[in-house]
């Protein structure tokens, strides 16, 4: 991908969130300027939410995508930043079709159904992205630091999945951002989120709430720390929807979520 693949980090002294791994010492080499410019490219973003799940398949990205259609539905400035490298979807969610971002200083994410979207799958054109540990990290680290997000007043990130280096670096990179934590009424999905909001907030992360996705029966036990915001019901008409947004804002699973996003607001 190029500007991204075979990207390292440069060393010096990582800042971030304080207790992550990484989040602070010297290391070798000079110090890496790119967190401080993520700062600044997010100084005018109000608020960032960082859509996390720790099992595939539980809807991480359709939830990120649709709440970001769903906020500028609203009247916000909503933008949506898709950091699952491996599987990068949001693009098909949203069918961005020939879209692509502008260089301007950086780069500046396409505008695709009133969303400001910026993916990687933009530059892969649609191969596989073949990185690892610290290559996939600092691929991250050097696509946050040029992209251009200008006004908004929420940035949803599409994080990747599981507990890795990638999700723990980016809530070190930005320590504002407010984990949503998307599960399923399965046992494996559930103990997941738990051991994962335990870890998180130990280390001092914001949790904006929990989202159920495909439940069946009676809704999820309470979550230790963090507020069950609502539940989303399995959606035969869903995979139909898929690339059109009008139509996925028209959906039972859109409909649920709204009344979530109005609770995040």
């Amino acid at each position: 991908m190029p500007g991204l693949r075979g990207a390292r980090f440069r060393g010096g002294r990582r800042e971030g969130r304080e207790g992550l791994p990484g989040g602070g010492g010297d290391v070798s080499g000079p110090i890496d300027p790119r967190p401080a410019v993520i700062a600044k490219r997010l100084s005018g973003v109000r608020r960032v939410l960082a859509v996390t799940g720790w099992k595939g398949g539980i809807g991480k990205s359709l939830v990120s995508s649709t709440l970001a259609l769903l906020l500028a539905r609203r009247g916000l400035q909503s933008g949506l930043f898709d950091l699952d490298f491996s599987g990068a979807c949001d693009h098909l969610i949203l069918g961005a079709g020939a879209a692509f971002p502008a260089e301007e200083k950086g780069i500046v994410p396409p505008l695709v159904a009133g969303v400001r979207l910026m993916s990687a799958a933009f530059f892969s054109k649609g191969r596989a992205v073949p990185l690892r540990g610290a290559e996939a990290s600092s691929a991250m680290l050097e696509l946050l630091a040029i992209t251009q997000w200008g006004e908004l007043d929420c940035l949803v990130l599409d994080m990747p999945p599981g507990i890795g280096d990638a999700g723990l670096d980016v809530v070190r990179w930005i320590p504002r951002a407010e984990l949503l934590v998307v599960t399923t009424p399965s046992l494996l999905a559930r103990e997941s989120a738990k051991r994962a909001l335990e870890l998180f907030g130990r280390l001092g992360v914001q949790t904006a709430g929990v989202v159920e996705n495909l439940r069946r029966g009676e809704p999820l036990p309470a979550f230790e720390g963090a507020e069950l915001l609502g539940a989303l019901d399995f959606d035969s008409g869903l995979e139909g929807a898929l690339g059109d947004p009008e139509r996925l804002l028209n959906t039972d699973f859109a409909r649920s979520l709204d009344v979530i996003a109005g609770k995040l607001l």
